[in-house]
């Protein structure tokens, strides 16, 4: 089954992640699936505006831990050290397709739901406008251990403070709170969600093409006149680094030996959030 399905409608091309047993978690294939998406909307005379959405209850739950940490189990097995250059490609590989959606000449609309966390953030944070849901939940608990902000879009979204009361907890961010603190643009209730996604990219395609374009590489150009690409080339190399860090394989160790949702929940239960979160609490 592919990883990712597309419509288009009135000029707007749907690009739908269409893993939902596993909550689109991230892996080589829906990599490969997303980035001949986004290239073919690009290229499409008739589409205007992409619109980036998922089935299922979340919208991204991060990479697919499962052939991660497994990928690393076996590599720290091995009797060869880390190759710090071939880690680096490898993660290149994916952040540069989230990076597609910045570069895409055409304006990038992102619906979310559920969870969109960890590496789902490195993909989502990469669209132009990101409209949520009332349930969706945002954040980076691999700050905890295990990772770095690929992308490096935090600071760039919401600012020096912002960026850094999030990063340094790991803490989970409610799309209420994530729409007051800038790192999206809006929240709707639930049920409100697809349709008004749909209008706002509906919105922007009545504009002429050539108009969208050039208002997005304005806007775009004044963050990479920031330093996006030296911030981005650190994250990636710096996710690498904190995959490798004695903590890092011990995270990997642990989640061979007891399983990754179980080592997650270790990782998380200290700060009561994510999938740590006392039942009660996710019920209301």
């Amino acid at each position: 089954m592919t990883p990712i399905r597309t419509e288009t409608e009135d000029g707007v091309r749907s690009i739908v992640l269409a893993r939902p047993e596993r909550y689109n978690t991230i892996t080589p294939e829906l990599r490969d699936a997303l980035a001949a998406a986004v290239d073919e909307a690009d290229a499409d005379p008739e589409v205007r505006v992409m619109l980036l959405r998922a089935d299922g209850p979340a919208f991204c739950a991060g990479y697919g831990l499962d052939w991660s940490t497994e990928m690393q189990a076996a590599e720290d097995g091995s009797d060869t050290v880390w190759d710090s250059a071939m880690d680096y490609r490898l993660m290149s590989s994916f952040v540069d397709v989230y990076m597609k959606l910045w570069y895409a000449a055409k304006p990038t609309i992102a619906a979310v739901h559920g969870w969109c966390i960890a590496g789902g953030t490195d993909l989502v944070l990469c669209s132009d406008v990101i409209v949520a849901a009332e349930n969706a939940v945002f954040g980076y608990p691999p700050a905890r251990v295990w990772g770095t902000p690929t992308t490096a879009m935090w600071v760039y979204r919401m600012g020096f403070e912002k960026a850094k009361r999030y990063l340094l907890t790991g803490d989970e961010i409610p799309a209420r709170t994530a729409a007051d603190i800038g790192l999206i643009a809006e929240c709707v209730p639930d049920d409100e969600l697809p349709a008004h996604a749909m209008a706002l990219a509906k919105r922007m395609a009545k504009l002429p093409g050539n108009q969208l374009e050039m208002l997005k590489l304005l806007c775009n150009q004044t963050v990479e006149n920031m330093g996006f690409a030296s911030s981005r080339t650190l994250g990636t190399f710096l996710d690498g680094v904190a995959r490798h860090t004695r903590e890092g394989r011990d995270f990997v160790a642990r989640a061979g030996a007891i399983g990754f949702r179980q080592a997650v929940r270790e990782r998380d239960d200290p700060f009561g959030d994510y999938g740590s979160r006392p039942q009660r609490t996710q019920e209301g």
